[in-house]
């Protein structure tokens, strides 16, 4: 499972609303390699599931995820932080064995 906090919750539907997005937009999360620690996520809305892909739910968002990437994400919590140590979403992913200063890339 994939969950996300209330900041995170926030401000996906704040995006939504900001892009003048229906509800049917649902958030992608995948695993792509690079970065320097070997592996980056990736983010978007996307408005249509792919055959294979795992769909979680929480806090009324629906998240979904390839079976490739899947492997890498099970346990991963999707925040926001708006903070002075950057804003952006952050992953937080029990998976990963190292992350880069950026929090942007990890390896496993």
């Amino acid at each position: 499972m994939i969950s996300v906090t209330d900041k995170a919750k926030d401000k996906i539907i704040e995006l939504r609303q900001k892009d003048q997005l229906a509800g049917d937009h649902n958030i992608r999360v995948a695993v792509r390699g690079g970065g320097c620690s070997g592996l980056m996520y990736d983010l978007a809305f996307d408005s249509s599931s792919k055959p294979g892909d795992e769909v979680f739910e929480d806090k009324g968002i629906k998240i979904l995820v390839d079976k490739k990437s899947l492997l890498y994400l099970l346990g991963t919590q999707l925040d926001f932080s708006d903070g002075l140590n950057g804003k952006g979403f952050q992953f937080v992913n029990p998976n990963a064995s190292r992350t880069c200063g950026c929090g942007e890339s990890f390896s496993v």
